[in-house]
């Protein structure tokens, strides 16, 4: 077992910054995920941890143990990477006791640990067949498999799942979660689904252009996101965003987006005043799930509301997503399966400004 730290890690292609000053303690038996949009260089971070990649400055340490200069299988880390990369013409067992077989670990230990691991997996019954005779789940354990053998100290996971389909995702995220459950292992895991890491992470880090944006639960991420960013990225669907102004008194303030006024809690009101952004120009934030249709309006909401025309209804089942318009800006509401909404048709939305988050216009950091 292990923590894992990243100590003012950087790392340089040329002149292009790929990580830029990493700062991250990840506990022993964490379960912490990196997210991010294509290209924000969460996969660069895993390969440095993994020895991939050299870093440019700092430190990388694996428990106590300063790892910089260690070769990668000196690391006592196992990685589970977007491609299976499965030995074709050999068998599952053979697959996953490759590695073994390198470390010139004794036959019988090569035997019980597969077959432990296999267990584990539920693909004890497959250990003879070749992979082109299983399917992308199977193929996806087996993988996962063939790391769980190593014993490791990290496991680290790099996008694992995206080559499955959306409803195999989601099963193989709850085994993935259940295994790092009975292992009790420091799990690294890089994804751009926001969906899969708030469902699996104990913490979430995400990144943009290589730099950390906010490090905490998945609660905290979706209830008090850092900035912009973070409160876009977070929660599907995503925030929405209105440029608006704070317009009134400290007392019975309104957050004034011309085509709207909605008054703002007194609470959260004195936080604004007293922080100087009384009359500015801010950035208005709230969730499709805070917006409700008149009719179904979840108690203890403290309600404003917001007349809107229904451009577009996209029925989930659960849930109807309403895309509403106010003004010249289009934007989503989550609301009840009894909503009569329809397109072309008009919308008292009710908006629960106990929900509500300002961010500064010009640094995009939430007021708090």
């Amino acid at each position: 077992m292990a923590s894992v730290t990243y100590k003012h890690v950087t790392k340089r292609f040329g002149d292009v910054v790929a990580v830029n000053d990493l700062d991250i303690y990840i506990e022993d038996k964490e379960f912490l995920v990196f997210v991010g949009p294509s290209g924000c260089d969460k996969t660069t971070s895993l390969r440095l941890l993994a020895g991939l990649e050299e870093t440019t400055e700092g430190n990388i340490y694996i428990s106590e143990r300063l790892v910089n200069d260690v070769a990668p299988k000196d690391r006592d880390i196992a990685m589970v990477f977007q491609s299976y990369a499965l030995y074709p013409h050999m068998s599952v067992y053979d697959n996953m006791a490759f590695g073994l077989k390198l470390r010139k670990t004794p036959k019988a230990g090569i035997e019980r640990r597969v077959k432990e691991a296999a267990a584990v997996l539920g693909i004890g019954d497959l250990l003879d067949r070749k992979p082109k005779q299983l399917s992308g789940g199977q193929r996806q354990r087996v993988a996962v498999g063939r790391a769980i053998v190593r014993d490791p100290a990290v496991f680290l996971m790099d996008e694992p799942l995206s080559n499955l389909d959306a409803k195999l995702r989601v099963q193989a995220r709850a085994e993935i979660s259940k295994l790092h459950q009975r292992l009790g292992t420091t799990f690294i895991y890089v994804t751009h689904d926001q969906t899969e890491a708030m469902t699996m992470g104990t913490r979430i880090a995400v990144m943009k252009d290589g730099l950390l944006q906010q490090i905490a639960s998945p609660q905290v991420l979706y209830d008090t996101p850092y900035n912009v960013f973070v409160a876009g990225f977070i929660g599907s669907p995503s925030m929405n965003f209105f440029d608006v102004t704070l317009t009134g008194t400290k007392d019975e303030m309104y957050v004034d987006g011309s085509s709207f006024r909605l008054r703002v809690p007194p609470d959260k009101a004195q936080v604004y005043a007293g922080r100087g952004y009384l009359g500015k120009e801010v950035i208005f934030g709230i969730r499709p799930e805070d917006i409700y249709d008149p009719e179904y309006v979840a108690p203890d909401t403290y309600e404003q509301r917001m007349q809107t025309s229904v451009d577009v209804t996209e029925l989930m089942g659960n849930e109807v997503f309403v895309y509403l318009v106010t003004g010249d800006k289009q934007f989503i509401a989550r609301v009840d399966p009894r909503t009569k909404a329809h397109i072309g048709g008009t919308l008292d939305a009710v908006v629960n400004m106990d929900r509500m988050h300002i961010f500064d216009r010009d640094t995009e950091i939430a007021i708090r």
